[in-house]
């Protein structure tokens, strides 16, 4: 997932540690309910089944498909008055009005699709578990990208994209075997701690992936499996603790100084959490208790229902579209606060506040309080809010300036 990057998806994940240092290697335990399993089927007629990871990152459940909508369905609702594409001031374009934007991005966790169909160049249409589909394009190189499918009776074959017809996700079969351990561990940061799954440099998420690096002595590359810790030291190294107890001091690559594309932590609190190099100060790594949730634990996605009361005290009850495009549970609500770049799906939050031009409060079911920032889903370039309230209703458009709070059912 380079580029950005549910149902009422809460998903359920085990808080118990187990004792030890390090990561195990490899398969020992033989859990592979949280990897992405599927069949594939290519343009020549053939079929490969089998655990898949997706352009040697995505890998399991949890992880997130990320490309660009190619339709706005709901955007013919908003007043041609807060969709003029630009202001001019003396002939002179000076910004969008309202934030409109015609494009919008495509967060899905792969658990949440059913479906993948490649269509012509770097586009693909996804059907979603309720049904719902979705074309999406570009955004990111998780459309053009191979992926690899460690088939059950052949072994592994990577498959080019332009090679690809379908992809249908399933759970994985009883007696699959891992082809390595989970990454898990605590994360320390200026914000707090956060403890989950772990995508390091949002690519390795898996025992047998290699943190890359220089020493004094040259080039060095040390599967995850046998680290412990890894410490922050300034912007351009860090201090790597291995299971055995030696102590390596890395530079030189994204993945030890600051140039990293974040560290993803899948904490069962707020979702997945994109820690920053400024915000990030350790993760330990710690035995993952599991490989992660089950495809079936991801339950079909439901429309955003609920309340929204504007600046003039009214309450509006209905169907709830966000920013002009997200409708469902399985979308994601953005946002960052403190170098933490939050994905939480719609399926987790309780309520938005809106709090000034930059942010808004977010509560969570469960109750955490977030106050985030920086994203068009908290801020002032959020396209406004449509509340549909019946089959036969037409949608009521509510500036994003004039919503006071969303209370999603």
């Amino acid at each position: 997932m380079r580029g950005r990057g549910g149902g009422r998806v809460v998903v359920a994940m085990v808080a118990v540690l187990a004792a030890g240092a390090g990561v195990a290697r490899g398969e020992e335990n033989g859990d592979v309910a949280g990897f992405i399993y599927g069949q594939v089927r290519t343009r020549s007629g053939g079929t490969y089944e089998g655990l898949i990871r997706w352009n040697d990152e995505e890998a399991f459940w949890g992880d997130h498909f990320n490309s660009n909508k190619v339709e706005l369905p709901y955007a013919r609702f908003v007043p041609a008055s807060h969709r003029r594409a630009l202001v001019e001031v003396f002939g002179v374009r000076i910004g969008l009005r309202g934030g409109w934007d015609a494009t919008r991005q495509l967060v899905v966790r792969f658990g949440d699709i059913s479906t993948l169909e490649v269509l012509s160049g770097e586009r693909a249409e996804l059907t979603l578990r309720n049904g719902t589909r979705i074309e999406a394009a570009g955004g990111s190189n998780d459309l053009g990208t191979a992926i690899v499918v460690h088939d059950r009776d052949r072994g592994v074959i990577e498959l080019p994209w332009r090679k690809i017809q379908t992809v249908r996700f399933m759970q994985a079969p009883a007696g699959t075997r891992p082809y390595a351990s989970r990454l898990y561990g605590r994360v320390s940061t200026t914000a707090g701690r956060f403890e989950g799954y772990i995508q390091w440099d949002s690519e390795e998420c898996v025992s047998t992936d290699t943190l890359d690096g220089r020493t004094g002595d040259g080039r060095l590359a040390i599967e995850f499996g046998r680290i412990r810790a890894i410490e922050r030291q300034g912007s351009n190294r860090s201090r790597v603790e291995l299971a055995n107890g030696e102590v390596e001091v890395m530079s030189g690559t994204n993945d030890v100084n600051s140039q990293i594309r974040g560290i993803w932590v899948e904490d069962p609190r707020f979702g997945r959490v994109r820690v920053s190099w400024d915000a990030f100060r350790r993760v330990d790594f710690l035995k993952a208790p599991a490989s992660g949730p089950p495809y079936d634990l991801f339950s079909r996605p439901r429309e955003l229902r609920g309340t929204v009361r504007d600046a003039g005290g009214k309450a509006h009850r209905g169907r709830i579209v966000v920013d002009i495009d997200e409708a469902e549970t399985w979308e994601m609500l953005d946002g960052s606060r403190d170098g933490i770049d939050y994905s939480i799906p719609f399926g987790m939050v309780a309520a938005i506040e809106p709090r000034g031009r930059s942010g808004s409060r977010v509560v969570l079911r469960g109750g955490p309080e977030l106050r985030l920032e920086d994203s068009r889903d908290v801020g002032e370039k959020n396209s406004g809010v449509l509340v549909i309230a019946g089959p036969e209703s037409e949608p009521r458009y509510i500036p994003w300036d004039e919503v006071v709070r969303i209370d999603l059912e």
